[in-house]
C-alpha cells in the first residue's frame, strides 16, 4: 500500500520555516523535534483526513483544522493529495490570520 500523501502550499512551507527559525533561537534541537511532530501530523492527517475539525468562524467547509502543541494546522481534506495550507501558533489572532490567508469565509459565505 502506498503511503498517504500531502502537499504543503508555499505559504505553509514559509510558516514552517518561520516556526523553526523562532524556536531555534533558543534550541535548534527543539525546533527539529517540533517540525518532526508537525510532519508526523501531516502524514496522519493524510491517512485520516476527516479527523480534523471544521471551524465555521475561520473558514468555509472545505477547510479543516488540527492542533499539535500550540500550532493550528489548516488543511483541505477534499484534495488529493491532502493540501496543508497553514501552520500558525494558536495564540495569534486566528480570525484575522485566516481572513488574510484563505479569505476566512464562513459556511454562510460559501453557500
Amino acid at each position: 500500500m502506498s503511503r498517504p500523501r500531502f502537499v504543503l502550499t508555499p505559504q505553509a512551507r514559509a510558516d514552517l520555516l518561520e516556526i523553526w527559525n523562532y524556536i531555534s533561537e533558543d534550541s535548534p534541537e527543539n525546533a527539529d523535534r517540533v517540525l518532526e511532530r508537525l510532519y508526523a501530523a501531516f502524514t496522519r492527517l493524510a491517512e485520516t483526513p476527516g479527523m480534523g475539525h471544521h471551524r465555521e468562524d475561520l473558514a468555509d467547509p472545505r477547510h479543516r483544522f488540527w492542533t499539535i502543541f500550540s500550532y493550528v494546522i489548516a488543511y483541505r481534506d477534499q484534495t488529493s493529495p491532502l493540501e496543508i495550507i497553514a501552520i500558525v501558533h494558536g495564540a495569534r489572532h486566528l480570525e484575522a490570520f485566516f481572513q488574510h490567508r484563505i479569505g476566512g469565509q464562513s459556511s454562510e459565505a460559501a453557500k
